[in-house]
């Protein structure tokens, strides 16, 4: 007699058993996390950055990326350090100079560990001075690039005089941002240059290609006169007469204070988004070569540095240092000693003001930077108006 085949129980089941079935399976989720939580296991929580609220966002990613590019080139160069001791010891090594004796290598190394300490502690406006005079060095033409709303106040006289003397180097006066002050007054200050200098106007274009591609910018950032270059073929010519009385491919050094526009002038001579420009001081740190045809080589050059002999707000306004660790009251109030206070009145539509202070405490309410207890916060407010200028 044959079995009957017997049949697989079918998995089917009826809707109200799954969605018990899930429901314990919900529950029995929610009983594990409850025990985690009272355990101290928590998940860790993602980093939400900065908001875009935030004041200064900008600014603040800027100086974060500053210090990671600081920390890369100072790992760079501890590498090195590292190197050249390894091959130190090789030579010590492999050729023995009669018979030292054992206290000497030990000294040679001690004194290695002192020059890395050295380096590793040396400030990063030594390493500006450094650069700069290679830039200098190097060059067979300068351009020195002046802020043109504070000409004199962006003309360095001991790195001219020490230009000048050298004889066989030429220096050429760039007032760049000539887009920001009236037309007389660019017209008097080039008058009065070119008695002393050669002296060419310029406005630097912020529209460029980046590494062959056009960058996206709204059109309420960037106007449209902003997209133009000014001044190029006159400051193309000039270099191209420099090339014909040398007689040989020319090195051009640009040197300037800082915020005065000296890597926008090469990106704008370049047509070409070459080097990193930006509102925060001394974004350029080392030398950089930038060919600009077969004849003519740009060298761009970090910022001249200060003397700390000067005033405290000369130091604010033309030292390297980010705008959120500069004073900002002092700098501010600097900049609207220089200002017309009629046109400063018609920019931020406030009430007229007597002194600095009072301007920045009507700025405040004006853009709602209050503190704590609803004062308003008149360093923030002095804050912007520095970010401003230098931007």
């Amino acid at each position: 007699m044959k079995r009957p085949k017997l049949k697989k129980a079918s998995k089917r089941m009826t809707c109200h058993k799954r969605y018990k079935i899930q429901k314990k399976v919900r529950e029995h989720h929610r009983k594990l996390r409850r025990e985690a939580k009272k355990r101290g296991h928590k998940k860790p929580r993602k980093d939400p950055g900065i908001p875009n609220s935030a004041p200064f966002k900008e600014a603040l990613l800027r100086e974060a990326e500053l210090r990671k590019q600081q920390l890369e080139e100072l790992k760079q160069q501890q590498k090195l350090d590292r190197q050249k001791e390894q091959e130190k010891k090789r030579k010590l090594e492999t050729n023995p100079v009669g018979e030292p004796s054992d206290v000497e290598p030990v000294e040679e190394l001690e004194q290695c560990k002192t020059k890395k300490a050295k380096l590793s502690k040396q400030h990063p406006k030594k390493l500006y001075c450094q650069e700069l005079k290679k830039v200098i060095e190097a060059s067979d033409v300068l351009l020195e690039v002046l802020d043109a709303r504070d000409p004199l106040g962006c003309r360095c006289p001991q790195v001219e005089d020490a230009i000048v003397q050298s004889g066989h180097k030429k220096l050429v006066l760039v007032l760049n941002k000539s887009d920001l002050i009236p037309r007389d007054n660019l017209e008097s200050w080039l008058n009065y240059l070119k008695k002393e200098l050669p002296t060419v106007v310029f406005k630097a274009s912020t529209y460029l290609k980046d590494k062959g591609k056009i960058t996206k910018m709204k059109k309420k950032v960037v106007p449209l006169k902003r997209k133009v270059c000014f001044g190029k073929e006159c400051l193309l010519k000039l270099l191209g007469g420099f090339q014909e009385t040398y007689g040989r491919a020319i090195h051009v050094g640009v040197i300037g204070f800082p915020n005065v526009g000296k890597s926008s002038i090469i990106n704008s001579l370049k047509k070409e988004r070459i080097c990193n420009v930006g509102v925060s001081m001394g974004l350029t740190r080392n030398m950089q070569i930038v060919p600009l045809d077969k004849q003519i080589t740009i060298i761009d050059s970090p910022s001249l540095i200060v003397s700390p002999l000067n005033s405290l707000t000369a130091l604010a306004l033309r030292s390297p240092a980010s705008i959120e660790t500069v004073k900002p009251m002092e700098a501010a109030s600097a900049i609207l000693s220089q200002a017309d206070a009629r046109q400063v009145v018609l920019h931020y539509t406030v009430p007229d003001y007597k002194n600095s202070l009072e301007l920045f405490t009507k700025l405040a309410q004006r853009r709602g930077l209050h503190q704590k207890g609803g004062s308003p916060n008149v360093e923030r407010a002095a804050r912007l108006l520095w970010s401003e200028w230098t931007g």
